[in-house]
């Protein structure tokens, strides 16, 4: 359920605060997100970083975008972002690197993310984690197959696909992989 990548001790407490402000028990947290009790106190803790699965799933039960999971609010809106501080969460478990361009600020709704898939990578979601999140895809290189709600859309370079996500969604990079920009709105 978790990745054997380096621990990331800001993700770590930033998850154990948002459970908390819920006023939500690791049990609690563990029922909600199928993801077992003992594996979040290690993610917590800083032992461990969650995967890409673990951390659709926790986005879900906390109703909030996986972008708000993996990097802390900002306090205030910040107009410049330099590509060294924006942060990379990596999962080499399904060949997953996503980089936060816009992180997640109180001030702001939209969210942009540059994410690669390697090569055949597969990566699938049962829920989303806000219901409704607007999406708009642009694959910028590669190809990539990606399944909502039940329609399959066959991606080449240049491609958009715009939607709003409500159900199970699956991305499926060609055999030379796929890197994409996701908007959110």
């Amino acid at each position: 359920m978790e990745s054997t990548l380096s621990p990331t001790p800001p993700l770590a407490q930033h998850l154990r605060d948002l459970r908390q402000s819920r006023n939500l028990t690791l049990a609690d947290l563990a029922e909600a997100s199928t993801v077992s009790r003992a594996s979040l106190s290690r993610i917590e803790n800083g032992e461990v970083s969650p995967t890409a699965d673990t951390l659709a799933k926790l986005s879900t039960a906390l109703r909030l975008p996986i972008s708000q999971l993996i990097s802390p609010l900002e306090s205030r809106f910040q107009a410049f972002v330099a590509r060294t501080a924006q942060p990379v969460y990596h999962d080499a478990s399904h060949g997953f690197r996503r980089r936060n361009v816009s992180p997640p600020s109180a001030d702001l709704q939209m969210e942009l993310v540059e994410a690669t898939l390697e090569p055949d990578a597969h990566i699938s979601y049962d829920h989303p984690s806000v219901p409704g999140h607007e999406h708009h895809f642009v694959l910028l290189e590669g190809a990539l197959q990606i399944t909502v709600d039940g329609q399959t859309h066959s991606l080449s370079p240049g491609d958009c696909l715009r939607y709003r996500l409500n159900g199970v969604s699956e991305f499926r990079a060609g055999s030379d992989g796929a890197r994409y920009l996701l908007a959110l709105a």
